[in-house]
């Protein structure tokens, strides 16, 4: 778990059994459970909103009762840091480099810091056998140690690493959120803050990841052509999309409140950019104050712009391009649950 430095937040999650503060990632972690999720939101309801929508099963806890870990070695320190300097020349995202690098420490550790010279194809059979299946880790949590693996044998050690035994699993499709435009607009209009409503309306009315809106400067901005130009989204890649007068209007409000530095949207500390949790924040508040109860994340917003788009008619092949995806597979989600293609699904049992 991540958040600003917070005394009563931190003296809370010491009451969590097991809790412990990573000194190395600067997270606090607790022992994943089935019911992890609901333990956390009752500990915290009514003092902090916990953003739980990029949850994943990823890093267990070390201590096993089958099997106890060994600490780095110094030797394996060292891969890691070489590896990480390698990933981040080549310009991997910060969230990869992070995955991949605890992934490869927890392989190292369980081979018991063995040299990688000698590490064969049986070693990452057994890891798969011995530590993520006989815990049932997720689907995700296997894909990526395998291919954190994979990278740094294939690219850092020039050796492959294609254990047979390994099967790659299937990956669970799960369904985006979707609000409806009444709840959308509820929560846009929720706040007085200009800033505030400006932030969550621009996330909705262009599709913008969290990253995107934050990473935006004044200079993206092409009122004259109507267009948001959104530099080195997820994936490294650049986009347009079109922005509305309306938006624009809001956006020319805000600017002339805030008079930002650097950033369209910032802080407390001129030339700064807004943080993540307090975004995150600016829609709890929001969510309080148009009485909306369901578990809404700022990525409901752009799933909804998504959904709303193809249930007006705008063609699947635009939608993929205004939201910045490389595969067609990956915007037909939305398809699943627009209410355009399902209401006119009419029951059989409404014909008996």
């Amino acid at each position: 778990m991540e958040f600003a430095f917070d005394h009563e937040l931190k003296e809370l999650v010491k009451t969590i059994p097991g809790a412990r503060w990573k000194t190395d990632l600067k997270v606090w972690a607790v022992p994943y459970s089935d019911d992890i999720i609901s333990n956390l939101l009752n500990l915290f309801k009514g003092k902090a909103w916990l953003d739980y929508s990029n949850f994943k099963k990823l890093v267990e806890p070390e201590e096993s009762q089958h099997i106890k870990l060994a600490p780095s070695s110094a030797r394996s320190l060292a891969e890691l840091e070489r590896f990480t300097d390698w990933m981040r020349n080549r310009r991997y995202s910060e969230s990869t480099i992070k995955n991949y690098t605890q992934s490869l420490s927890l392989f190292f550790r369980f081979t018991g810091n063995k040299n990688p010279e000698e590490i064969t194809n049986a070693d990452l059979e057994l890891f798969h056998k011995d530590y993520i299946l006989s815990r049932n880790y997720s689907a995700a949590f296997q894909s990526l140690v395998i291919n954190a693996v994979k990278l740094y044998f294939s690219n850092r050690l020039k050796r492959k690493l294609e254990p047979i035994e390994i099967e790659r699993p299937k990956t669970p499709r799960l369904l985006p959120h979707v609000l409806s435009k009444e709840e959308v607009k509820a929560i846009l209009g929720a706040h007085q803050n200009i800033k505030h409503r400006t932030m969550l309306s621009l996330i909705y009315a262009c599709g913008l990841r969290r990253s995107e809106l934050l990473n935006l400067k004044p200079q993206d901005i092409d009122s004259k052509r109507g267009m948001l130009r959104i530099n080195q989204g997820k994936g490294k890649k650049d986009r347009l999309v079109p922005i509305s007068e309306k938006i624009l209007e809001l956006l020319r409000e805000c600017y002339k409140n805030e008079k930002p530095k650097v950033y369209l949207f910032e802080g407390q500390v001129a030339g700064e950019k807004y943080s993540e949790g307090s975004l995150q924040k600016v829609l709890k508040s929001a969510l309080d104050k148009s009485g909306i109860k369901r578990p809404v994340t700022l990525h409901w917003l752009r799933h909804s712009y998504a959904t709303h788009l193809l249930e007006s008619g705008t063609d699947l092949r635009y939608i993929q391009e205004l939201l910045g995806h490389n595969s067609s597979k990956t915007t037909e989600i939305y398809t699943h649950v627009s209410q355009r293609s399902l209401q006119k699904i009419q029951s059989p049992f409404d014909s008996l």
